[in-house]
């Protein structure tokens, strides 16, 4: 099973053009993730997903996800891997809503450590998430500091794992063909 099975990791919003998704970089990350999430299911067979329920790169993928199953009818499902219960305490009202509305229409919720905040819990989602996926797709900017997204990143490396990279930084790249 985890073989076909794709973990998200990605930045928050603060990373991605700030908590106004119509700004350019949000736009661009969920349009890649939208392509990414399709061509893995309809190339590479993948009918697992799992996200980590944090605000950013985790609610779009999610939301991605949840489009193709309800609304274009694929057989996949969307696993949630939360830290603990209650991680969205202290987030903003429309949020929460956002949150609420992913856990109901998942698969299969899961918390991961017992309830209350400790940033280390951030990171044993994570490792499990990757543990228990064959691919990890990462909205990542390829910065290994203090980030989740590169503790990650480099997690699946050590792992082995297979991963899909998308990076923020070249939302207003062009290609010219021919």
């Amino acid at each position: 099973m985890i073989d076909k099975t794709i973990c998200f990791t990605g930045h928050r919003p603060n990373k991605l053009g700030g908590y106004d998704e119509n700004n350019p970089i949000a736009k661009y990350v969920k349009e890649q993730l939208n392509a990414e999430i399709l061509n893995a299911i309809l190339y590479g067979g993948y009918t697992r997903f799992i996200a980590g329920g944090a605000l950013g790169v985790d609610t779009w993928a999610a939301e991605e996800v949840l489009y193709f199953r309800d609304e274009v009818g694929l057989d996949i499902t969307l696993e949630l891997f939360a830290p603990f219960e209650g991680q969205e305490v202290k987030w903003f009202e429309e949020s929460k809503k956002r949150y609420f509305s992913i856990m109901e229409r998942c698969n299969k919720v899961v918390n991961v450590c017992e309830p209350g905040y400790a940033a280390w819990k951030m990171i044993v989602r994570d490792k499990a998430m990757v543990d228990e996926s064959g691919l990890v797709m990462a909205v990542w900017n390829g910065d290994l500091g203090r980030s989740g997204t590169g503790h990650t990143v480099e997690y699946a490396k050590k792992m082995k794992r297979d991963m899909i990279i998308i990076d923020p930084r070249f939302y207003n790249a062009t290609i010219t063909l021919g």
